[in-house]
Parts: C-alpha cells; structure tokens; sequence
C-alpha cells in the first residue's frame, strides 16, 4: 500500500480543525503514530514548519510527512511498517530542527493511580502528579500529570512551546480526570503552566501546577521542573533517636520563625536558605531551643500573607532557593540538634487566578457552596474537606513535607476555622451539618484521617493543631474518641496571662485568677503555651512593649513572665525577637531590630531565654510530665493580695522536684515562707532578678534550707526571699550544701 492508494490514513476535515485550533477532545487519538492496515500512520503538529519528515533514531528517513494544513499539522504513511520509536525534522526557510515527538509514547499511569485516587488513598500522589523527570520507553523527560476532572481540553504550555496550548495537548484519564503527557527532551529548570478549556468551553487564566515542586519567584508565577529525589541527606543519626513517639515526656521548647524577617541581606533582599542555615540555626541551638518552627514556606504570592495563603503547597517558596536549597536548611538544622516543624495551612487558600480556585472552570478544591467554600475574613477559598480527590491532595502533602523534606512536625492552622461551620459567620450565613448542628464532620473526619495517617507512617511526628475552641480531645487519640493531634496550643492561657502583665502591678491584685485559672484545665490536652506571631502584629505591640512600668521594670516584667512560662506546665514556643526585647511589633517586610543586642538589658532578656531552656531541657521536672496532673501541686494559689505563685513540679519517681515561685509586683518579698515537701537543701537554680540578666541581684544566696515546719499543706518550710518582678526556681538537692 503506498500513500497515493491508501487515502484512508488521513485524517478528516474535522479532525484537522480541531487539532490546529485547540479544541481537539483526543489528541492522542489523532496524532503521533498509528499502525493501519498496510502500515503506518505519522501525524505531527509544529506550528512555524513548512517542511517535516520522520526518521528512526539512527537518522534513518522513515517516511515524509505532508503539511496537510498551513498551521503546521503534518501526516504521512510509511507502507509496511510498524510502531516504532522516531524523531521528526522539521524545516522553514530560515532554519532547520529535530525534535522527538510526545505523541509516540504511552501513558505513564496506570489503573492502580486512577483508582487509588478517585478513593482518596493514594498517599504517595505526589510521585504520580506534577512534574517529574523520568526515563519512560527509552527516553528521558518530563512526564506532566494534573487533576482537572471537568476541562474540555489540558495542555501544558512553556517556554519549550512557546506557550501554545496546541502543541501540548494533554491525554485525558476517563476514570479520575487526570490528564497526563510525556515531553521528551525537558529537564530540570523548566517552566510551565496549564492551558486549561473548561466545561462552556471557556479559556481559563494560566494555572501553576498544584503538585509542582518549584516555582519561579514572585511576582512571576509559572511553575518550575525540580527534582526533589536526589538530595543526599546526612540526619539518620538525628532521625534515628528524635523520630520516636513520646514527645509529650521530652523537652519541646519552639522558636517560631518567619525566614523573610529574621534577618535580611545587606542590600534588603532575602537570606537564601543556605544563608539561613549558617545563622538561624546556630542562633536557635545556642539559645537552647529543641526545634524551629517556621512560618509557612509553601509557596504564595503576596508576602503580606506571611505564607498562609498558598498557591503551591508542594512548593519550598523560591523567595530562599530552590528545593534543594530547603532540604540543606532542613538537613543542617538536624545536625545541630534541632527539630523543624512547618506552619502548614491547609484549610484555605487565595482566590488567584493562576491558583487552585476554580481550577478547571468549577468549584474543584473548594466547596462549591460558598457558605462553606469562601472564608469572609481572609476573601479565601476553603477545601472542600468532604471530595476524596482533596482530601487525597491534602494528605498526601502533609506525608510529602515529612518524607521528601525530612520535617519533623507540622502546626496545622486554622483548625477551629476548620472545624466550626458558623466560625465568623453571622446567623444565616452558614448552613447546618446533616444533623442539624455547627460541626464540619467532613474536616473533622479529614482532620482524624490526617493524624491517623501520619502517626501510623511516623510515630514521632509533632502534630500540632492551632486551635482556639473547646472542641473536646484535639490531643487525644482518634480510637479514644479524638482528634488526634499530638498537641494543641493553649490560647486561653495566652490570652489570661498576656493580659495579667499587662497591666499595672498595682492592679494585679484584683486579676489573680488570670494566673491561676488556666490550671483547672492545664492537663485536658497536651498543650503548647504559644507566644507566637500572632501576639505581636495589628496593633498589639510586642511582649517587651506591652509591659508597664519604666523601663527597668518592662525588663523585669519579661522576665518574670518568662520565668512563669518555662515553669507552668506545657511546652513552649516563642516568636522571634520576642526572646531579646524587640520594642516594634512584627514587620513582615524587614528584619529584626538586631542592634538592640548592644545594649545590656536585651542582652540580659536574650540570656534568660537560653538560660531558662537550658534549665528546661536538663530538668525532668521540668517537661517530663507537663500533660499530667500529678506532675504539679499548688504551693500558693490565693495570694492575691502579694500577687505572688507558687507551685511544684514533679518528674519521675527520683527525680528532684522544683519549685516556682514567681513575685509580679515590684515589691520584694523577705521573708516569705514557703511550704515544701522535703526537709534539706533547696537550690536556687534560677532568679530572673540576678544581676547578670540585669535584675536588682536579690536571691537566696544559692539556696535554701528547708525545716521540718508544715506550712501550705506541707510538711516542710523555708523562708526565702522573693525578688521584686521576678521568678525563682529552686530544685531539691538532699545532698546539696547546707544554709
């Protein structure tokens, strides 16, 4: 059969219209090869061509091809042939070129994909959608996979196509809505994006890629090829004795990060992450910390989001480096000791018209009904919490962050936003759950799947929720009825306490309980006690600033309060800036005010932060038993009228107890009796009022003697002298020195 007598190989009329203007439903169907009867069918699209042949790898000619119409769609039929790998020269008047075709090869996924993703179990989705660099059917390339189940047509557009959304035109999956395509010949670096028609035909705006590694850096939005397999860890000394379950007996003191306000470069711009890693993570290990916690670095487009609206989760931002870059922060974090643990916003996302909104022309991640779809306080789209296919997207992430990136927990925010169907929503601007009630079971059942999921994959990851409710057990196992999470943060005792020291000592007295209250529920969840960002933004000032008093007694107020939070059970997590007195409240777009540190009061605040982790993490006391009540006893709870607390804390049987005794008005208190359990030596191990933190130098002179004199309930006394505005540790040393 030659091409002169076998018309049957060409295609239709239509067929070609279609193709050449971009509306073609199977473009599988129509182009690349195709064994016929007698042989074999080469059609090929290359806008800019007026000549085209194809030829076997070796250079060979296989068969011209006819430009059949003047776009650039060329076919031909090699007589006697059959399916086989080829490249396609292409020729105009000014230049000639060669390339391989992306229509001779086969699908990349199989069966197992669609079916896993459609049930929402695919927990490594991440390896299967996006972009990825692979050797497929001989050849080397990229193999590009999105979700999009309701478009008409999905082409992937670059550079490498010069943005044709003809040229590219994707392999649809009937049975997930996946659309898939092999571009041989790309590698790393690449850029792109997805042309997508929808449902009514419409064009929609570019789209960056859900699942793309890498994204070039804003205001710019296209999507970058990275791999982010081949990065050559050094941490399986750190993973092996830190990724174990039990963080709740171990010391977890936090300090929050925002890697584009630490510190900035000389000309203003950003600390790459290797920059970062050579500062950031020294500072935070010297000062005692167990991990950082950074706020969101998945990539988003307006830095005046912090992170929190994302538009490429699966994306370390470009603002630091590239994806390597992150994995050798993260990488050199756990050689000096310490934990990451990533701000991780999956509860809503910006309505950016290169995002996840509307992705395929339809409510496809967020919930179509905008009263549980559109968050009114942020103008952001939510996830639809209920649809297999997001929840899968979802999951999939918070494996891919602990997997690929080797974190070692994620602060999961938003969740009473989550969790509430009513949350900032006035009468009739929500609508019930099934039973009638103002519970989102769907992002209840995602948030017990998630916690599940990655307990079971990594026993010892930090899951934290940021919750602001009473929703019951947020800490508490999901087969005992709770959420799941590892722990919570406890914003009721961050709310009472900020604003106890807040005001005037004077007026302490008649607001003792905002001390004292937060211990009837201390041990309800595994808590985190968070002076986070949000503490320290929109008006509110920063810790140091929000103190009254002169500015000696500012000082001294931080560091008293301070000493009560390394003392009160729960774990801790502290802002950056807060630990060395910033005056300014938080401004995402600088650094920090780092020259403060030449002056000796910042300096003594920054010392009794490192001073009080150090004490925290040698202390079992201290953090052994911070979720359970029979490791604390009150020693004073009512003494209002000195503003004065003090309480115990236990470790296991043998360890030494401690107590805390903390003075929050600037009289000092001598002597002031104090009941204890054990007759002997008490050792004074930490006075937020010493000389060296920049206090007035009043202590115990290293210790006290306790006696067999029952005061507070217990059998043994000493009286001890309470600095004005400060906190005192003392520990039990029953063969320590005597008074």
């Amino acid at each position: 059969m030659s091409a002169g007598s076998a018309p049957d190989w060409r295609l239709s009329d239509g067929d070609v219209a279609a193709i050449v203007e971009g509306r073609h439903s199977d473009p599988f169907a129509v182009l690349g090869p195709h064994e016929l009867t007698g042989g074999l069918a080469i059609r090929a699209f290359a806008p800019g061509a007026q000549r085209m042949d194809a030829s076997t790898p070796a250079g060979r000619r296989l068969t011209p091809l006819e430009l059949r119409h003047p776009a650039g769609l060329f076919e031909g039929f090699a007589p006697r042939k059959r399916r086989m790998p080829y490249r396609l020269r292409a020729a105009n008047a000014e230049a000639e070129w060669s390339f391989d075709d992306p229509y001779r090869f086969g699908p990349v996924l199989g069966p197992l994909d669609d079916h896993l993703l459609v049930e929402g179990q695919h927990r490594r989705l991440w390896e299967r959608l996006g972009a990825h660099i692979r050797e497929h059917e001989g050849a080397t390339g990229v193999h590009f996979a999105v979700w999009a189940p309701h478009a008409v047509r999905v082409s992937v557009v670059g550079d490498f196509n010069r943005w044709d959304g003809r040229r590219a035109q994707m392999r649809k999956r009937i049975d997930s809505g996946v659309w898939e395509i092999f571009v041989p010949e790309l590698g790393e670096g690449c850029c792109y994006k997805y042309e997508i028609i929808g449902p009514n035909g419409e064009l929609l705006p570019l789209k960056a890629d859900p699942f793309g590694a890498s994204a070039e850096l804003r205001p710019a939005t296209d999507s970058r090829v990275a791999r982010v397999d081949d990065f050559d860890w050094t941490d399986a000394a750190y993973l092996e004795t830190h990724r174990t379950p039990g963080a709740y007996r171990r010391p977890v003191s936090i300090y929050e990060a925002h890697l584009g306000s630490w510190r900035r470069a000389e000309d203003g711009g950003f600390l790459s992450y290797e920059r970062l890693a050579e500062t950031l993570i020294p500072y935070a290990a010297g000062l005692g910390f167990t991990h950082l916690e950074l706020l969101p670095v998945s990539e988003h487009p307006l830095d005046a989001s912090w992170g929190y609206q994302p538009v490429g989760l699966y994306a370390p931002t470009r603002r630091f480096g590239d994806p390597d870059g992150f994995a050798r922060f993260v990488d050199a974090a756990h050689r000096a000791g310490l934990g990451v643990i990533l701000d991780w916003p999956a509860a809503h996302f910006p309505t950016d018209a290169h995002g996840l909104y509307r992705f395929d022309g339809t409510p496809l991640y967020e919930d179509a009904d905008t009263r549980r779809g559109f968050h009114p306080d942020w103008n952001t789209a939510i996830f639809d919490f209920g649809r297999r296919e997001v929840m899968n997207f979802l999951l999939a992430n918070a494996l891919y962050w602990l997997e690929v990136f080797h974190v070692d927990g994620l602060r999961v925010d938003a969740v009473a936003s989550m969790l509430h169907l009513d949350y900032s929503r006035r009468p009739g601007e929500w609508a019930p759950n099934v039973r009638g009630g103002r519970e989102n079971l769907e992002a209840e059942a995602f948030l017990k799947s998630l916690n599940t999921i990655v307990h079971a994959a990594h026993p010892g990851a930090l899951m934290i929720a940021e919750e602001s409710t009473t929703w019951p057990g947020v800490s508490r196992p999901v087969d005992e009825g709770g959420l799941g999470f590892g722990f919570k943060w406890n914003m009721g005792w961050m709310n009472d306490t900020l604003e106890y020291v807040s005001k005037d000592p004077v007026y302490r007295r008649h607001h003792h309980r905002q001390l004292t209250f937060g211990l009837i529920y201390a041990f309800s969840e595994n808590f985190v006690l968070p002076l986070s960002h949000d503490e320290v933004v929109h008006g509110k000032g920063s810790i140091l600033s929000r103190m009254p008093g002169d500015d000696w007694q500012k000082f001294a107020n931080a560091r008293a309060y301070y000493g009560f939070m390394w003392g009160y059970p729960g774990k801790k997590l502290m802002f950056m800036g807060q630990e060395f007195g910033q005056w300014a409240e938080w401004n995402f777009n600088q650094e920090l005010d780092w020259d403060l540190l030449q002056h000796a009061p910042h300096q003594g605040l920054q010392r009794v932060v490192g001073d009080l982790n150090r004490l925290y993490r040698e202390t079992p006391a201290l953090h052994a038993r911070d979720g359970e009540a029979e490791g604390f006893r009150w020693i004073v709870v009512d003494d209002e009228a000195q503003s004065v607390a003090a309480w115990l804390r236990f470790g296991a049987p043998g360890d030494p107890p401690v107590a805390v005794i903390c003075n929050f008005t600037p009289e000092p208190r001598r002597p002031y009796r104090l009941g204890l359990p054990h007759a002997g030596w008490w050792r004074e191990v930490f006075n937020s009022d010493a000389e060296v933190y920049g206090g007035s130098g009043l202590g115990n002179l290293g210790g006290t003697h306790a006696h067999e004199t029952p005061s507070h309930g217990f059998p043994a006394s000493a009286e001890i002298v309470l600095p004005p505005l400060a906190a005192v540790y003392f520990r039990y040393e029953p063969d320590g020195a005597s008074a």
